[in-house]
């Protein structure tokens, strides 16, 4: 029997052919597909630890990140979220919110919405978003000198326009660490050092172990 610790559930996770194992000073850590799990992190934060039976891990991402994520959309009135590349209202800030996932797609979905409908630097009168308005772009175009939904969105919610833009935005930022988390294993590499070991591998360990046991009774 293997005196390694387990960071997953044993109950939850059986290694196969090509899963992907590592060690970090005794402690065990079934990846599983790593891709799969950084693909599932992505979209739905803590789903790739989940998947991997690193469920305590799972929960707690996928709580703090969306809770982070929610506040701020809502502080911000449901607007803070949305995608744009034109001139005078490049939204960099939705690159760094992407990396949460599902929850933040319908922006570009609404963003090439609003594209189909502008001509000339101006939205068309058939415009609708499908959403409500929520996480499309203000309508064109943007004047500083005149009043258009995006100076309307900062004078309804004043500082918390600017808040909810930085928390989604770090629940974004966040789950990029969690994505790592879920493809790579645990962050922190103890002085001794990380190794990785296949399932045959553990096989075999266990079974040396316990000859050595059985030789020593």
């Amino acid at each position: 029997m293997s005196s390694s610790r387990s960071e997953n559930n044993p109950s939850a996770i059986h290694p196969g052919p090509g899963d992907r194992v590592v060690e970090v000073d005794g402690q065990t850590v079934y990846l599983r597909k790593p891709a799969l799990a950084a693909v599932l992190a992505w979209l739905i934060p803590g789903a790739g630890h989940l998947y991997q039976g690193r469920t305590r891990k799972g929960w707690m991402f996928m709580i703090c990140i969306l809770v982070t994520y929610f506040f701020g959309f809502a502080i911000g009135g449901g607007h803070v979220v949305y995608a744009s590349w034109i001139n005078g209202d490049k939204r960099w800030h939705y690159l760094c919110q992407l990396p949460v996932g599902l929850v933040a797609l319908p922006a570009l979905i609404e963003g090439n919405n609003m594209r189909k409908h502008t001509v000339r630097g101006v939205t068309t009168a058939d415009w609708k978003p499908y959403f409500g308005e929520l996480m499309s772009p203000p309508r064109r175009p943007l004047q500083e000198n005149d009043a258009d939904d995006l100076a309307g969105w900062y004078a309804e919610r004043g500082a918390g326009y600017e808040m909810g833009t930085w928390y989604t935005m770090i629940a974004g930022l966040l789950n990029v660490l969690v994505i790592f988390d879920a493809f790579a294993g645990p962050l922190a590499i103890p002085i001794s050092g990380k190794s990785e070991r296949s399932p045959k591998d553990e096989k075999e360990g266990e079974a040396s172990e316990a000859k050595s046991q059985e030789g020593a009774a």
